[in-house]
């Protein structure tokens, strides 16, 4: 058989039953389902539409053709995995799911995309006319990438990761910018195809972010900790009268927390370096004195 499957093809309608017309194409049949059909075709007219093997095995045909085709790109989401074969995605199709082979996927399977995962894939049509899909490498994503601005420091972005390496994860955000999460900004590697909630460290002049996984300050430590430090930065200089031999009864009046909350709370702060305690006063560090203008997502 030549080439046909995996792409948008031209045939003959030959025959047709109560249920499907019958079209041919350099010899071969494809099944084409009349439920697609609002205007019934003509036995011997043209039918053009996306060919493919369906899971019963049988030539197919559809008018609803995928993004993804041979040569061509498109965003699928995976449905399960099989440790001996790779992933099924779901490209579309209404009875055929595209497998990405295990020796295109990363080594630990951990790392595979689970179910719900999205992958940018094209498909090829191997020796024995059975379609594969194709991950996306890194050119693909160059090419429909967006430059980022500059005014994206610190804001939010929602992001897939699509190039695992011990250097870093590299992504690309909804709204098509390119992305590197180094290790040091993660607590657990991201998986292939994950959807990933991340924070703008960095814009490069090339376009490109460099992201964080890891809360802001504020978002990691507890309620008690996250007050008492914005007490602190907004007073006038960074002070405050209180310490932990401060009277019980002037924390709870002031904070409206217990004292052993309170010293809680400073020990927190003392721990992650962003406090001191001396002369009966807590005062701020110089770097968290600066972390709510830089947590600001910028205007």
């Amino acid at each position: 058989m030549e080439e046909l499957l995996g792409r948008i093809i031209a045939g003959k309608v030959t025959d047709e039953n109560e249920k499907d017309y019958y079209v041919q194409v350099s010899g071969t049949t494809f099944r084409l389902d009349k439920a697609e059909i609002k205007k019934p075709l003509k036995l011997g007219s043209i039918f053009k539409g996306f060919a493919y093997e369906n899971e019963d095995h049988d030539m197919q045909i559809t008018r609803d053709a995928p993004d993804a085709q041979v040569d061509h790109y498109g965003l699928g989401t995976v449905v399960r995995s099989q440790r001996t074969l790779g992933v099924f995605v779901n490209i579309g199709l209404p009875n055929k799911d595209i497998v990405v082979s295990l020796d295109d996927l990363p080594d630990i399977m951990e790392l595979w995309p689970q179910q719900g995962d999205k992958l940018l894939i094209a498909l090829r049509e191997d020796a024995k006319q059975r379609l594969w899909g194709v991950l996306a490498d890194g050119d693909v994503y160059q090419a429909i990438a967006q430059p980022a601005k500059k005014k994206m420091q610190n804001s939010n972005v929602t992001a897939r990761s699509y190039q695992l390496k011990l250097v870093g994860t590299r992504v690309i955000t909804d709204n098509f910018e390119l992305g590197f999460i180094h290790p040091s900004e993660r607590e657990t590697e991201p998986r292939l195809g994950e959807e990933l909630h991340a924070r703008v460290i960095g814009v490069h002049d090339d376009g490109t972010l460099n992201l964080s996984l890891r809360p802001r300050t504020y978002e990691a430590i507890d309620d008690d900790s996250a007050m008492l430090l914005a007490a602190l930065q907004h007073s006038d200089d960074g002070k405050l009268d209180f310490s932990d031999k401060s009277d019980p009864a002037a924390i709870k009046a002031y904070f409206g927390i217990s004292k052993g909350q309170f010293k809680r709370a400073i020990g927190h702060l003392l721990k992650d370096r962003q406090i001191t305690q001396h002369d009966g006063a807590l005062w701020l560090n110089q770097s968290a004195a600066t972390t709510e203008k830089t947590d600001e997502p910028a205007e």
